[in-house]
């Protein structure tokens, strides 16, 4: 657990002056002062993140985490777990909604294999970084280890800092896992207080009854492994996931790296409030980028004090809010580099 010990070590509050600098140059453009509203607010946070008063364009990745979920054997999901590696095929070959997005935004997309069940191996186009053959069941016990636990959140880290050296400058967290907002709701319930019934969601398309089994799932996994909501590990690996853990990895990675990231659905915002846990710092470098339609999503952006850029009804996950989100970015950055100032344009300020 070195590397996990060191990038939270390496975490520091945004860049005051970066974001004054931001600030005055906003204000001196051709417009009322906060008139672009949110869209300013943005711009002067990733001047905060990236130590530039007038940050530069982003080359934009999107890092999207596999694994499976002993618990589904509990039926707990409208879809086999077979749906795991039917989709990373998908995504190898550009037909998933995520593979559209990226490419609709101009945003890269990694996709690591961190803990699928069947061993792929042999499968090109996806980066091979399996910590373990899924969890196990965590309605009988805990899901992971805290080593496997651990060591997840390092490849995610890895990641994060390869992107960096890559020349990458904002970052998506998606995900792929049969079973993992029955995790990622498990989660809210722990660092929440709420009851299950207050937090589970329709996930990949549950009825009424699919929805109420579900959350008498979770509940026996509580019940079974009392995960500790002051131990952040603790309640990653007895109720967590190898993705989840690995992009709780690459949320620290980024705020290690002063790069901006992008939160997702309720699974990336699983990951994102573990991290927050782990690292209070490292909320400042998140953007939400949408409020989910999964019911404990806003918990997660509230427990982090984060507020979603879009809300669109969307639980489709992969990373497609934080996609969509990154247009938005774009726009708030290209506010602060292209507006002409009063001066420049020759523009009567207000008396």
């Amino acid at each position: 657990m070195l590397k996990l010990k060191e990038t939270i070590e390496e975490i520091t509050p945004l860049d005051e002056d970066a974001m004054a600098a931001a600030k005055r140059r906003l204000d001196s453009l051709t417009k009322p002062q906060g008139s672009l509203g949110r869209l300013e607010d943005i711009a002067v946070r990733i001047a905060g993140i990236t130590g530039k008063g007038i940050p530069d364009m982003p080359k934009k990745l999107s890092i999207l985490m596999a694994a499976d979920h002993g618990v589904v054997e509990e039926g707990v999901s409208a879809f086999p777990q077979e749906v795991t590696v039917e989709m990373i095929d998908n995504f190898i070959s550009g037909g998933a909604a995520m593979n559209v997005l990226s490419k609709h935004v101009g945003c890269d997309l990694w996709i690591a294999d961190i803990g699928v069940k069947e061993d792929i191996s042999d499968k090109k186009g996806i980066l091979h970084r399996k910590v373990a053959n899924g969890t196990r069941n965590m309605a009988k016990g805990p899901a992971m280890t805290r080593d496997e636990a651990a060591a997840a959140m390092e490849v995610g880290i890895s990641l994060a800092e390869e992107a960096g050296g890559k020349g990458y400058g904002l970052m998506g967290t998606g995900e792929m896992g049969i079973g993992n907002t029955t995790a990622s709701a498990a989660m809210v319930c722990t660092f929440s207080g709420l009851n299950p019934s207050e937090v589970v969601g329709a996930g990949t398309g549950l009825d009424t009854h699919g929805m109420a089994h579900k959350a008498e799932v979770i509940r026996r996994a509580l019940d079974v492994n009392r995960p500790n909501p002051d131990d952040p590990m603790d309640v990653l690996s007895k109720v967590g996931g190898l993705e989840i853990a690995g992009l709780a990895g690459v949320f620290l990675g980024c705020a290690a790296a002063k790069i901006p990231v992008l939160i997702d659905g309720i699974i990336s915002g699983a990951a994102a409030l573990t991290a927050y846990r782990f690292a209070p710092p490292a909320g400042q470098y998140m953007l939400a980028s949408h409020l989910s339609a999964e019911r404990g999503h806003r918990t997660e952006l509230d427990l982090i004090g984060l507020q979603p850029l879009l809300e669109f009804d969307m639980r489709l996950g992969e990373g497609t809010g934080a996609a969509l989100a990154m247009d938005i970015v774009d726009a708030s950055i290209k506010i602060i580099r292209e507006m002409a100032t009063f001066a420049e344009a020759g523009v009567s300020e207000r008396g």
